[in-house]
């Protein structure tokens, strides 16, 4: 049994005149994750969540075979539906981001639950590719569930917790996909015939339907007493210097890159989709939407261009750049991975499509350790250098993986998958070891932004894919982690106090480390 004793204490200081001493202590606890109470009961019922909506989001990788016979689909269309399934979680991540910071993670995730369990009902009874891929575009949706649970949990654990706390939420709700793996086939089976699958991805949405509720009914959004400190102003992430806001109108291009990206591959240039002038107007309205973005930045922050922040209340953005960077390399590369590996499995190997399941639930399996592990690491050895082991281990672990053949055994590829899979979602874990520690307020939309660029790297790498082999993808995610490695040394390790301002005007003092 796990368990670790909360001895930290987030302490008010006095600043100025103005400030009020005040001391808040967290509850002194123990977590034993084989109980219900406390803070280890948000936990468990916070990864459920989000265990259950990685479920929903990846549902069909598993039954494409099923789906692209039934349907008769194309390879190119197949392709395109794993693009689309990653597409929408971009900007979903940074709206979703700044609504949780705004009205709290109990109704966003139980808002999220419901609302991505009707598309579900869509998908499962769409019968042509055109509803299929609207089907999946929307369930990128539900990929934003991540971004919630994080700004949960930062609510209920102290600094020296949190990685650990993160990995287990991240890690064990990010095994959704490797269930979906390996129980959805064989679930199909058990439904039989052509629609077999159409009931397994319906079975998946009655559950996010049904946890909804359960999840309003269960939780809190702080421990009682605590505050929940929100945003000063919406529209936008808050920045602290001048140089801070032309690097924050920087990290936003590769965002819109991205879906311009998506919709020149559905464009005539790729899977003909879309039209060419229904292409050429979104590349338009996504000028058009990055210009009002930076108007709406501009608003936010535009004081920070008259009178400079009180040092106090600073952060660096740098930080959350190279998390961003850092989440693009790992789960951006997961998110690919778990995408199109029982395919290529099953392309490899010429197994079947269960077996493929199986073997490729291999990469996603390891989110139960490997996650936790980057946490526990992060928090025990030092942020930055848990992230620069973890980034080094998946650039080589891409490697081998891109030497992967029909003559290797089938035992040593899928080790091969799972030691990769261990340092990706160990990485992924120190990522968000991090986030919390950037500024409390902005947990939300940190975590939305780093969650999005993992989808900016999802959907530049299923694009890569869908003209090179597999072999020279994985080449592609490699070469891409040493750049990330790179990045990441300018990367500051987290020290001292953060301040946020409490609603009667007195400061918060929070440890960061």
């Amino acid at each position: 049994m796990l368990s670790w004793h909360d001895s930290s204490k987030r302490t008010v200081t006095n600043v100025g005149n103005n400030i009020n001493n005040r001391e808040t202590f967290m509850s002194e606890q123990k977590l034993k994750l084989l109980s219900f109470s406390g803070n280890t009961r948000i936990l468990h019922l916070s990864w459920i969540a989000f265990f259950i909506s990685f479920v929903v989001w990846f549902n069909h990788a598993p039954l494409l075979i099923s789906i692209k016979e039934t349907m008769g689909l194309t390879d190119a269309q197949i392709k395109t539906i794993l693009i689309l399934n990653v597409a929408l979680t971009i900007p979903a991540r940074i709206i979703v981001g700044m609504l949780v910071d705004k009205y709290g993670p109990k109704i966003m995730y139980s808002l999220l639950l419901g609302i991505s369990s009707f598309i579900c009902f869509y998908f499962a009874m769409a019968d042509s590719f055109e509803q299929l891929a609207a089907a999946r575009f929307m369930l990128g949706f539900v990929g934003a569930g991540f971004v919630i649970g994080i700004r949960m949990i930062s609510e209920w654990y102290p600094a020296k917790q949190v990685g650990v706390a993160e990995g287990i939420y991240g890690g064990w709700g990010n095994f959704g996909s490797a269930a979906a793996a390996m129980s959805l086939p064989t679930i199909a089976l058990m439904f039989g015939g052509e629609d077999g699958w159409r009931y397994a991805v319906g079975l998946t949405g009655a559950i996010a339907l049904v946890y909804a509720f359960i999840y309003y009914n269960s939780v809190s959004d702080t421990p009682k007493g605590s505050t929940y400190f929100k945003p000063k102003k919406s529209g936008g992430m808050e920045v602290t210097s001048k140089s801070d806001f032309f690097l924050y109108l920087v990290m936003n291009i590769p965002m819109y890159a991205a879906l311009a990206l998506l919709a020149w591959k559905l464009s005539p240039a790729g899977v003909s989709l879309l039209s060419a002038g229904i292409t050429q107007a979104i590349y338009i309205g996504l000028v058009v939407l990055y210009f009002f973005q930076v108007s709406q930045i501009y608003k936010v922050n535009k004081d920070i261009f008259v009178k400079p922040v009180p040092k106090i209340h600073q952060y660096k953005f740098k930080q959350v750049a190279v998390l961003d960077l850092a989440y693009l390399a790992t789960f951006g590369s997961e998110l690919a991975v778990v995408s199109m590996l029982p395919l290529f499995f099953s392309n490899t190997f010429d197994i079947t499509a269960v077996q493929a399941g199986l073997l490729a639930s291999g990469f996603a399996f390891m989110n139960l350790v490997s996650r936790p592990i980057g946490g526990l690491f992060s928090d025990r050895f030092g942020r930055k250098k848990t992230l620069s082991i973890c980034i080094a281990g998946l650039a080589i672990g891409y490697y081998v993986m891109s030497m992967i053949t029909s003559e290797w055994i089938i035992a040593f590829a899928v080790l091969a998958t799972m030691v990769c899979s261990f340092f990706v979602q160990a990485g992924e874990g120190a990522v968000f070891a991090v986030v919390p520690l950037v500024k409390r307020r902005l947990t939300g939309q940190v975590a939305g932004m780093a969650g999005a660029y993992g989808n900016v790297g999802a959907v530049t790498f299923l694009t890569i894919l869908s003209f090179v082999s597999a072999q020279t993808f994985f080449l592609v995610i490699a070469a891409t982690a040493v750049v990330t490695l790179i990045a990441v040394q300018f990367m500051d390790e987290p020290t001292g106090k953060m301040a946020e301002i409490m609603p009667d005007g007195t400061v918060q003092m929070i440890d960061v480390h």
